[in-house]
């Protein structure tokens, strides 16, 4: 299922809510830069999110306002992340990749999990990937716990949109195509999204509790989607594999597994690679081009 088209960005939600908490005090655009030692003008890019700021400078202007720092987050998209592409842009174009927008925590919550492991990893580390202070962290998440699921939560919002709209794209194609068209967005996914595909290949095993059952959730509707298309291409009599379920695993597996080894500065460009893995995927499920 697509996501509501509503899905925003938090830099945008966070600078709206500053707007909002600002004029309720009465407090000028220009006053609350003084404040801050800011330009009108940085205040102005922040309240129309077209620029962030750290944890500790939204916790100074949670201060100024007088209000709680969580307040800032207060009903926002609830992975903190956005991609910059907007539904309507990854509906023409699944195969394109833009950064994923994320808050300052998150983001350096990313790179010290890929680099030391989620156990290895602590707050503190995190915060000094921030540039932040450990008790300014825990303003916006209640523990390192929360960081991790926000994190799988904004993987599996864009790879579930990205494959949903890469196997519906076409009208009247076949279990061939759509098949083809999901390993081919797995791939590139896992290879754009390196970083994203490491903490999801490596970290679910430090989802505690509810958190785990969340997004093993999400990760059997992906692979639910493959096994459906491999599962209707046996039933077409275009795949001649005698253990669909099988080799639909083995297929998502693969595409998965890309993250593990994909070198951005190496020779061979994601689309090559994805072109390669839908060939393999095939054979996997026995299908001999007529």
């Amino acid at each position: 299922m697509l996501p509501d088209k509503s899905f925003s960005s938090p830099g945008a939600h966070i600078g709206a809510g500053i707007r909002q908490l600002r004029t309720d005090r009465k407090v000028s655009l220009r006053e609350l830069a003084r404040r801050l030692n800011l330009s009108p003008g940085t205040i102005t890019a922040l309240e129309t999110g077209r620029t962030t700021m750290t944890v500790d400078r939204l916790h100074e202007i949670a201060e100024v306002l007088a209000v709680d720092p969580a307040v800032l987050f207060a009903n926002a998209p609830l992975a903190h992340a956005r991609s910059t592409q907007d539904t309507d842009e990854l509906l023409a174009n699944w195969r394109h990749f833009e950064e994923i927008e994320m808050d300052v925590v998150l983001r350096a919550a990313l790179a010290c999990i890929v680099r030391k492991g989620y156990h290895g990893c602590s707050i503190r580390d995190i915060a000094v990937e921030a540039n932040s202070s450990v008790s300014a962290l825990y303003h916006y998440y209640p523990s390192k716990q929360a960081m991790l699921v926000a994190l799988f939560e904004v993987t599996m919002t864009d790879l579930l949109r990205r494959a949903t709209v890469a196997r519906d794209e076409g009208q009247f194609d076949s279990p061939v195509e759509r098949l083809s068209r999901l390993v081919e967005s797995l791939t590139l996914y896992h290879s754009y999204r390196r970083e994203l595909g490491l903490l999801g290949a490596s970290e679910m095993r430090s989802l505690e509790g509810d958190n785990y059952a969340l997004i093993a959730a999400k990760r059997v509707t992906m692979q639910r989607m493959v096994d459906t298309e491999v599962q209707a291409g046996v039933e077409a009599g275009l795949f001649a594999t005698r253990r669909p379920h099988e080799a639909a695993r083995a297929v998502v597996t693969m595409c998965v597994a890309v993250s593990q080894w994909f070198n951005p500065h190496g020779g061979e460009r994601p689309e090559e690679i994805a072109s390669t893995y839908v060939r393999f995927a095939l054979d996997l499920v026995v299908h001999e081009a007529k």
